[in-house]
């Protein structure tokens, strides 16, 4: 069954990789001001405030550029990808991370890029190219070797593994439906209703949060409103531009760097001096990030060929 999704060009591969990398820089900061937030959030209320804050900036950019409402066709791809994504994702990192320690939770959460890989060559049709897979798997062996070498003994445990693979699971499905979604409406419309719908399933958790914002210092709740504004609004609205423009196996291929610029970022702000194997697993994670998003002449042949283009039926471009 054919699934419609947004077209990707060759000309569009440089902003969609500029998009990218701003969604990777926040996405790593993530990592470290959920650290200093999770002690007086629990994990419930600290995705709900993240999420609400997210999808009140969101909401004011929409209205300013007066895109308003989807489609109705892009409807189903906004509220799963809210559900599973913006909902399950956010709440079952960071309850994993209580759990066990960042580097395991890294590795753990980046079984979803191959996840995407895979389930997007079979259900998008966009295919298993060789460059792609062959980066994958650098990556992931880069992603493993920064989240082993920042891993300390019994550190792990088996709840705290489950919690972060249902992470990588709801990040992954999430992306699969937002891919066909972007088809049909905007990146900033899919990503705002996604981020409402997401804020929305966990509502559960209001009355948690408002007892928690009493007690919480404010570094901490300053912290919860940075997750909103730039992890969530920013760096979603910037991946779904970037998803968009290229096929979902090249996006989720690049999240690869986030543990590598995790370590990065670790040593500068927080003086933590990452050890020569947590190097080396990021000098891998970016040889695997650019073997995946490299494309072949050949696959950008036809793109270019007007005869080609002028015919649906021969449509070779990712979908």
């Amino acid at each position: 069954m054919a699934v419609r999704t947004a077209p990707a060009r060759a000309h569009d591969e440089g902003r969609a990789l500029l998009a990218v990398g701003v969604t990777v820089l926040l996405w790593a900061s993530a990592f470290i001001v959920i650290r200093d937030a999770a002690p007086y959030f629990s994990p419930g209320a600290l995705a709900l405030g993240r999420l609400l804050i997210g999808a009140a900036v969101l909401a004011v950019l929409l209205a300013a550029r007066r895109e308003g409402f989807p489609p109705r066709a892009a409807w189903p791809g906004v509220i799963a990808s809210g559900v599973l994504w913006f909902g399950v994702y956010f709440v079952a990192l960071n309850w994993g991370e209580q759990w066990v320690d960042a580097g395991t939770a890294s590795l753990v959460v980046n079984v979803g890029p191959i996840l995407v890989a895979l389930l997007s060559g079979w259900l998008l049709g966009e295919g298993f190219p060789g460059r792609l897979l062959t980066g994958v798997a650098l990556a992931f062996a880069g992603a493993a070797v920064v989240g082993l070498a920042g891993s300390g003994p019994g550190q792990a445990s088996l709840p705290g593994v489950l919690l972060c693979l249902l992470a990588a699971v709801g990040c992954a499905t999430g992306i699969l439906a937002q891919k066909p979604a972007l088809g049909h409406a905007s990146a900033l419309q899919v990503t705002t209703f996604g981020c409402a719908v997401g804020a929305v399933a966990c509502l559960p958790f209001a009355a948690v949060l408002a007892q928690e914002l009493t007690t919480a210092p404010p570094r901490a709740v300053l912290g919860m409103v940075y997750l909103g504004v730039f992890p969530t609004a920013l760096a979603f609205s910037t991946w779904a531009y970037a998803l968009a423009r290229t096929s979902a196996g090249k996006t989720a291929a690049t999240t690869y760097l986030v543990p590598a610029v995790v370590v990065l970022l670790s040593w500068l702000l927080l003086g933590e001096v990452p050890t020569p194997w947590a190097l080396g697993g990021g000098l891998l994670c970016l040889a695997g990030v650019a073997v995946s998003r490299r494309t072949a002449r050949a696959e950008r042949t036809p793109a270019r060929t007007p005869a080609v283009a002028a015919e649906p039926a021969a449509d070779t471009s990712p979908q």
